[in-house]
């Protein structure tokens, strides 16, 4: 490696390999014929419709596999929670049997779960007392009472002297042993106008199966009203089914049934896709279901069922009540369980939990506002998608810098957010989201891709340019401060890298220029990979020796830690991959490595037209010398003790020697670098060489013999001292101070 050594003793101060002006023609033109290409609009125009065209792709493929229904679900709910309206109409009222009611119950009048029949019959009573315009129980009575007939019929008397109660029927495809409308039920039908021609080929809306009050309660009914629902696919109840079908009858829900006994003069008739109650106009899907306009989930606050029991059974005694039974005159009531040890709790889009009846509440409160939500076409998601997607991809492509790229995001990635937010508030739509942002945001991706290939020409013509002669970092300093390339430098603190390959003149002679080629671009890429992994910048190649250096020019405080840790895993990583360079060359290959850190003069530095970002001064050369210092030694990675110094503990050395190299005066300490564990093990053979070096050191050239001689088989470094320790004794030398002085290169 004579050739390459004399090439970088002069670093110290010469700039790097010029650009041939022929490649450089080569790139200018380039240069010019690409700016020339991405200058036009009409182009760029286009290349934006193509990326909104992308966009629109990607979205669509993701929402016709079905991944973005779970999405848009959510951004319902969100949406819901958001828009939430916290008045309500006055003409809706909760009767909750909570746990204080279950409480108060078994304290006050030892009453189990579940409780009889006759209490809910003075429920009853109390509302009819009150004026209550109907009153919808949310509570199954399909098992005789375990307190008797007799039971059953208090709860039915009081119905029927209501008149105007609505008790719960479960339409199912499974559950219930009913398939025919039973006699016990009441006989009077609830009538849609056109219904039978509306639900001609809907067989979702015909229900095999029910449950029905037994007999002995079903007389309380005025009318039987279905509670079965059916949740989304996620579990969440956000759409209402309003009317089924069972044994040729029609069934409203729960909601529409007490609606209907509160307004028993509305008509009903359906018509295209509507459900017409009055002046009121429903918007359903295939299934026959309503969106109603969720409302807080605190828009509905409950009576508790123990405070009415108690109202009712004063005002029967001639007593005050604890509820002035005005509070439900002329309204429509709904009574169920809220208990958490009832069960009967459910998902909605405003609350992650809450009781069957208060969904009941959400669908009355929205058929007395006439304010149910409408479900846009599908294709007016895609339409949306289409729009946004290419406005967001011309808008990302015609974008002449990162602001203007900025700019395009803050306004179409929002953009979907805010029609969807409007729609729903102000015309009561549900306008798709999912789809048209990920059209929206596929589309800028894909736009400030093609913005990047057409307006970062400048960043990749300094790129091509410059990335064989500059690290990484200094290109993108380059990029954000093209002022910066001019010539300059700084005098900074830096840990300086030389490696050399043991032998390579010899290897070099024994492989064609391809092979020779293959193997240094291997071992090359193997090394240059980790010194970059850690922080380093690669000055140059020369041959197969790597130069590098560590503190520019980004400042690294641990410098000297990342280029020994960086020395140390090129060793590591030559070891693993020697087997497979044995194969090539046929022989072992070894490289050898001198590190030290000092002050040096680094920056730009060459002609006015053409300059490398390289390193000069004493301490590179330092640097370079120590490389070669290991030859003398049998090392393969030696460090100054500047080096030493600045790596602390953390990291394990030991010394090899004092030497004074050529071409400077002052000795220096050189070290070893080790692995801590490495150190562990070789702790007791690096004592003994510390004590043999001392012993050199002072003087005592016999008892050093000895002691590297111990060592000599399996210590290189001990092996080179002792022609040193023999020569010193056969000719003492006249004033010795413990340095060993290179007289080579």
């Amino acid at each position: 490696m004579s050739d390459t050594r004399s090439q970088r003793d002069s670093l110290a101060g010469e700039p790097g390999e010029r650009i041939p002006p022929e490649g450089k023609r080569r790139r200018l033109a380039w240069w010019e014929r690409f700016r020339a290409a991405g200058g036009i609009p009409g182009k760029r125009l286009l290349l934006g419709l193509l990326a909104g065209l992308a966009g629109l792709i990607v979205a669509g493929v993701l929402a016709l596999a079905g991944v973005l229904d779970p999405f848009e679900a959510r951004t319902f709910d969100w949406r819901a929670r958001l828009l939430a309206p916290s008045d309500v109409s006055n003409s809706v009222r909760l009767i909750m049997l909570d746990q204080a009611s279950l409480d108060w119950g078994a304290k006050e009048n030892g009453l189990s779960w579940p409780w009889p029949r006759e209490v809910y019959g003075v429920i009853v009573d109390f509302c009819r007392r009150a004026g209550a315009a109907s009153v919808a129980f949310d509570v199954l009575y399909t098992e005789p009472s375990s307190y008797g007939v007799s039971d059953d019929a208090a709860l039915a008397s009081a119905g029927k002297r209501y008149g105007r109660l609505v008790l719960p029927v479960f339409l199912g495809r499974e559950t219930g042993q009913a398939t025919t409308w039973p006699a016990s039920a009441p006989a009077e039908q609830f009538t849609i106008k056109n219904l039978t021609q509306w639900v001609a080929g809907k067989s979702g809306l015909t229900a095999p199966r029910a449950a029905f009050p037994v007999p002995d309660v079903a007389p309380a009914a005025a009318l039987l009203a279905n509670v079965s629902q059916n949740p989304d696919a996620d579990g969440v109840y956000r759409r209402v089914g309003l009317f089924s079908l069972f044994d040729g009858r029609t069934v409203p829900t729960l909601a529409l049934g007490a609606y209907a006994l509160a307004h028993p003069h509305t008509r009903m008739n359906l018509k295209g896709s509507r459900l017409r109650l009055g002046e009121t106009r429903i918007p359903l899907d295939a299934d026959g279901r309503a969106i109603p306009r969720w409302r807080s989930e605190k828009a509905f606050p409950a009576v508790s069922a123990a405070a009415v029991i108690q109202s009712e059974l004063a005002l029967r005694e001639g007593g005050q009540p604890l509820i002035d039974p005005a509070v439900l005159k002329d309204k429509i009531v709904l009574f169920g369980f809220s208990a958490p040890g009832l069960l009967d709790l459910r998902p909605s889009p405003v609350a992650g939990v809450t009781s069957g009846t208060e969904i009941h509440a959400q669908v009355l409160e929205s058929l007395v506002r006439g304010d149910f939500l409408r479900e846009t076409p599908v294709a007016v998601g895609w339409i949306l998608a289409a729009l946004l997607g290419l406005g967001a991809g011309v808008a990302a492509t015609m974008a002449a810098n990162a602001l203007g790229s900025a700019t395009a995001m803050a306004v179409f990635l929002p953009l979907p957010v805010l029609l969807a937010l409007a729609g729903q508030a102000w015309l009561g739509l549900w306008l798709p989201l999912a789809l048209p942002e990920t059209a929206a945001a596929a589309a800028l991706g894909v736009g400030v891709l093609i913005a990047y290939a057409t307006e970062g020409r400048q960043k990749r013509f300094i790129k091509t340019a410059f990335r064989q002669y500059l690290s990484p970092a200094v290109i993108e300093q380059l990029i954000a401060h093209p002022e910066r390339m001019s010539l300059g430098g700084e005098l900074r603190e830096l840990t300086i890298f030389f490696s050399d390959l043991q032998g390579f003149t010899g290897i070099s002679e024994k492989l064609d220029p391809k092979g020779l080629t293959r193997l240094l671009n291997e071992y090359l890429t193997a090394m240059t990979d980790i010194i970059l992994e850690e922080g380093g910048t690669v000055d140059k190649y020369e041959g197969d020796a790597i130069i590098a250096f560590w503190n520019a020019p980004l400042t690294q405080p641990d410098h000297a830690l990342r280029a020994v840790r960086a020395a140390l895993r090129c060793q590591d990583k030559l070891a693993a991959l020697r087997p497979h360079f044995r194969q090539v060359v046929d022989k072992d290959l070894h490289m050898r490595v001198g590190l030290n850190t000092g002050p040096a003069v680094v920056g730009n530095m060459g002609s006015s037209s053409r300059f490398d970002y390289t390193m000069l001064g004493d301490a590179v050369n330092l640097a370079s010398r120590l490389e070669g210092v290991n030859k003398q030694f049998g090392t393969y990675t030696m460090m100054s003790d500047a080096t030493r110094q600045a790596v602390g503990e953390a990291l394990a050395a030991r010394q090899l020697a004092t030497v004074a190299v050529v071409g400077r005066a002052e000795p220096v300490a050189v070290y070893e670098p080790l692995w801590p564990e490495t150190a562990r093990k070789l702790a007791p053979a690096h004592a003994a060489y510390a004590a043999a070096l001392a012993a050199f050191t002072a003087g005592d050239f016999q008892t050093a013999l000895t002691g590297f001689a111990a060592l000599a088989d399996t210590d290189p470094a001990a092996a080179s001292y002792l022609d040193r320790c023999r020569h010193c004794l056969a000719s003492p030398p006249d004033a010795w101070c413990g340095v060993c002085v290179m007289t080579s290169k």
